[in-house]
C-alpha cells in the first residue's frame, strides 16, 4: 500500500504540471502535451513493478543444493519443488553444486542476480563455514533470508556389538575407556562432526574422530562394525535403526520425535542443556524484492505442510517450521557464534 500511495503522490505532482503549464501558457500546446506524457511515465513506471510482482515467477525458479545429489537436502529439495511448481506455475528446477564444504554452491546463490529465480537450500553448513573456511562473502549481510523450511534431529547409532545399550551406558563407557571408541562423521568440520565434538565436550569424554568423504560410508562402516558411532541425521539414521542394522541411543533435540516417543534426548541422558537442531533453510542473494521474498515464504511454508509432505517429513523426524524470514536470520546468528566455540574448543581444522 505504501508503494500504491506513493505512486498516487507521483502522478498528481506531474498532473499538477499539467495544469499549472496550461494556466501559464494556455497557447503552447507543445508544452502542455510534454507535461501529459510526463504524468503517463510516472505513472507506468509505477505500476510497472507491481505488475511484475504480480506475475513473479515469469520463467523456471532454480534451488541450488550445496551437496550431491541423492543425499538428505536433495531429496528435501527435490520433494519440495514438486510442490513449489505446481503451486507456482513454473518449473522448479533442483541444481546440485557439491564442494569446499557447501561452500561452491552457496557461493554461486551469493553472486547470483537478486530477482528471485536463484534460491539455496541449506542445512546448518552455513552457520558452520565461516569458522572453517575463508569465506568471500559476510554470511549475514550478503544474503537474504526467506524461511526455515523444516528441522529435526541427528539420531545417535551405535553398532549392535558396542555394549552400550543407551546413552547414559555410551558417556559411562567413554569414560572408562577414554580414546578407544571410534566415532564417524561425514566429513571433517561438518555439522555431524562438530554435533558429536559438542557431546564429547559437555560429557566430558574422549572418543577418537574417523571423519569419512560423506554420511553414506560413514553409514557402511558403521554397519561392518569398523567404528561404534554415529551421529547421523533422522532421516538416515532412524531407517537403519528400525531395520535392525544399528541401535538407535538417544536424538539430538531438545524434545522427543514424534514417530520414535521410546528414544530419549541426549540432555535425558545426563547431558543436561545439549540441544543440535539439523534444518533446512531457504536464502536467496542480497536485495531479492520482499514482495517475492513474502511470496516464497507462504508458499515453502504451504507446501511443506501439504499432507503427503508433512507425513514423509514425519516418518524422517522432521517437522515443518515456517515462521518470517526474520527468525530464520535471527537463528543463522545464534549458530554462528555457537559453532565458532565449538570448533575453537575441540580445534577443529579442515585437513
Amino acid at each position: 500500500m505504501k508503494g500504491v500511495a506513493r505512486c498516487s503522490l507521483l502522478v498528481a505532482r506531474a498532473l499538477l504540471l499539467v495544469s499549472s503549464g496550461e494556466k501559464r501558457e494556455t497557447r503552447n500546446e507543445k508544452r502542455a502535451a510534454a507535461s501529459v506524457r510526463l504524468a503517463l511515465v510516472v505513472f507506468a513506471s509505477c505500476i510497472s513493478p507491481a505488475a511484475d510482482a504480480q506475475q513473479y515467477p515469469a520463467r523456471p525458479v532454480r534451488i541450488i543444493v550445496p551437496f550431491p545429489a541423492g543425499g538428505g537436502t536433495d531429496v528435501i529439495a527435490r520433494l519440495m519443488g514438486q510442490k513449489l511448481a505446481q503451486s507456482l506455475g513454473q518449473q522448479v528446477i533442483v541444481d546440485n553444486r557439491a564442494g569446499g564444504g557447501g561452500t561452491i554452491g552457496t557461493e554461486a546463490v551469493i553472486r547470483a542476480e537478486p530477482d528471485g529465480y536463484t534460491f539455496l537450500l541449506t542445512p546448518p553448513g552455513y552457520a558452520i563455514n565461516p569458522s572453517m573456511y575463508p569465506l568471500k562473502f559476510d554470511p549475514l549481510a550478503d544474503y537474504t533470508p526467506v524461511i526455515l523450511a523444516a528441522k529435526g534431529p541427528f539420531v545417535v547409532i551405535a553398532h549392535p556389538s558396542l555394549p552400550a545399550k543407551t546413552m547414559r551406558e555410551l558417556t559411562a563407557l567413554a569414560k572408562a575407556r577414554p580414546g578407544e571408541l571410534l566415532y564417524g562423521s561425514a566429513g571433517q568440520g561438518g555439522i555431524t562432526h562438530l554435533a558429536t565434538e559438542l557431546y564429547l565436550d559437555m560429557a566430558k569424554v574422549k572418543v577418537t574422530h574417523v571423519p569419512y568423504k560423506g554420511g553414506a560410508p560413514a553409514m557402511i562402516d558403521l554397519i561392518a562394525g569398523q567404528i561404534s558411532i554415529v551421529f547421523a541425521p533422522a532421516q538416515t539414521g532412524l531407517p537403519q535403526a528400525r531395520a535392525g542394522r544399528v541401535r538407535a541411543l538417544a536424538v539430538t533435540s531438545a524434545e522427543r520425535v514424534p514417530s520414535e516417543p521410546g528414544l530419549p534426548t541426549i540432555a535425558e541422558s545426563g547431558v543436561a542443556g545439549y540441544e543440535v537442531v539439523n534444518w533446512f533453510a531457504i536464502l536467496g542473494p542480497k536485495g531479492v524484492p520482499r514482495t517475492v521474498v513474502e511470496r516464497m515464504n507462504r508458499e515453502i511454508d504451504r507446501a511443506v505442510r501439504l499432507p503427503d509432505v508433512a507425513e514423509r517429513l514425519s516418518a524422517d523426524g522432521l517437522a515443518p517450521v515456517g515462521g518470517p524470514p526474520e527468525d530464520l536470520h535471527a537463528r543463522i546468528a545464534r549458530e554462528i557464534v555457537q559453532w565458532r566455540q565449538v570448533v575453537t574448543r575441540a580445534k577443529v581444522r579442515v585437513e
